[in-house]
């Protein structure tokens, strides 16, 4: 009887670890929208536009992620996890590979960011609620783990994009990148599954003070303005930062192009870290304790380049680090927040609601 119970559980932890590599695996494939930077001197070129147009297709991505976040949420409680990172990563593949064949930059609009940014959206909210489902005591930094690979695209997708246009072209690659996107992500998610009593814990785990709660309940805690906000704030500051960094290193800090290119592989690294860290550091303290951190850590970094004179490479480091270490780590602090308040059992849904503040902080923060 022992034996076969210590069985089961080590047959359960094996299923686990299986769905968070799985999940981190899917979660690089779906970050190389974080990637879109390589593409857009090209596709200025190739469509004959300026920046402010070349920036749209991210923009539209961006924002349509975190709306189809809010309505997969419902379909996650409906479907199989396995079943909607099929159908998701379809449309990851399609919107890259239908970008190949746009004549226009508003037809890469609608590909690369609604379609993809749509099956993005769908896709996204699956490794993280397998990581909560399989992992419920320790949900904080398994989340943060899985997220650890949206983070940490760029490090692999940036250089194999640029690799790919140089050497093949702009359209080429997007059919390359679509191809094995339709290929490789609805591959790997045949193995994704729910815990076996997933069913019978879904009213037991997860429950902090407040229960399991339904979306239309959640929006009258007072806890939901308090995560909303913060999110909204951390994500928007995090956006606008990350999205002028090559600039802010070139222009205010004197680095060459080539210099400021090699930081920002470093600041990928700590925005991927991030992640598992403050994932971690909930799961040790407490949601506003965490939140708390990161924004001092956020407002030390700003001083620092107010205050500091001596602007060269290592303030610049130093700095831009904090700002992309803290971005990764607000995308673990939500969900970790959102499990612990409001529960579980409706957490695909509950998460959605809140992750539309990512999608105004990404609008806000991209434009600015």
């Amino acid at each position: 009887m022992i034996r076969a119970l210590r069985h089961r559980a080590n047959a359960s932890l094996v299923a686990g670890w299986l769905n968070i590599s799985l999940g981190m695996i899917i979660m690089l494939c779906l970050g190389t929208v974080y990637s879109w930077s390589i593409f857009r001197v090209s596709v200025e070129n190739h469509f004959n536009v300026g920046s402010t147009l070349s920036g749209l297709p991210y923009l539209v991505s961006l924002a349509v992620y975190s709306v189809s976040m809010l309505l997969s949420g419902r379909l996650l409680d409906r479907h199989t996890p396995r079943d909607m990172a099929l159908v998701g990563g379809l449309l990851v593949g399609l919107g890259w590979f239908l970008s190949s064949f746009a004549g226009s930059i508003y037809a890469v609009v609608v590909s690369f960011g609604v379609i993809t940014g749509a099956g993005v959206g769908i896709v996204y909210g699956v490794p993280i609620a397998m990581a909560a489902r399989w992992f419920p005591d320790k949900s904080g930094i398994m989340v943060g783990l899985v997220l650890a690979g949206f983070g940490l695209s760029p490090l692999v997708t940036a250089p194999l994009a640029g690799y790919l246009i140089s050497t093949i072209g702009l359209l080429s690659a997007f059919r390359l990148l679509g191809i094995s996107f339709i290929l490789l992500i609805p591959f790997l998610s045949l193995p994704i599954k729910n815990p076996p009593n997933h069913g019978k814990r879904a009213g037991l785990l997860g429950q902090g003070p407040s229960g399991n709660l339904l979306p239309k309940e959640i929006l009258t805690r007072r806890g939901f303005k308090g995560i909303y906000l913060s999110f909204l704030i951390g994500t928007m500051i995090g956006l606008l930062l990350i999205g002028m960094t090559s600039n802010i290193g070139m222009e205010l800090f004197g680095l060459s192009s080539a210099s400021t290119a090699m930081l920002m592989s470093v600041f990928a690294v700590f925005n991927g870290v991030g992640r598992p860290f403050f994932g971690w550091l909930v799961d040790r303290l407490s949601i506003k304790k965490s939140m708390l951190f990161s924004y001092a850590l956020i407002f030390t970094a700003a001083l620092l380049i107010l205050l500091v004179r001596s602007q060269g490479a290592l303030l610049f480091a130093l700095t831009f680090s904090v700002f992309w270490f803290n971005l990764g780590g607000w995308l673990a602090i939500a969900p970790a927040a959102t499990l612990a308040l409001f529960g579980q059992e409706h957490y695909g849904r509950n998460y959605g609601i809140i992750f539309t503040a990512y999608g105004f902080g990404a609008v806000i923060g991209v434009i600015s």
